[in-house]
């Protein structure tokens, strides 16, 4: 039998926790099946707040922004919704 201490892995501090407004985008995509359109995208997580470079946004503020209304896969719908985003490291505070 394998000792405990093995299986435990090395111990890595984190500093202290900085809290971050919103939700990573690509949570908020594996919520959803594909394709999906638009309008049920906001009906289903147009509240849902989503972390931005310029600070935290309803999807559906920034879904506004976005001409498409059909998004065939996750992947075009995580593409259109950085393109009408800034997609720089969040900053904390």
């Amino acid at each position: 039998m394998a000792d405990e201490d093995e299986n435990e892995g090395p111990v890595v501090e984190l500093g202290e926790e900085t809290p971050v407004e919103g939700q990573p985008l690509a949570r908020v995509a594996s919520r959803l099946t594909w394709p999906h359109e638009k309008p049920r995208i906001l009906e289903q997580e147009g509240d849902s707040v989503i972390r931005t470079a310029s600070g935290p946004q309803t999807l559906s503020d920034v879904l506004e922004q976005v001409d498409d209304s059909y998004f065939d896969t996750r992947q075009t719908f995580i593409d259109a919704v950085e393109s009408a985003i800034d997609t720089a490291p969040v900053e904390t505070k």
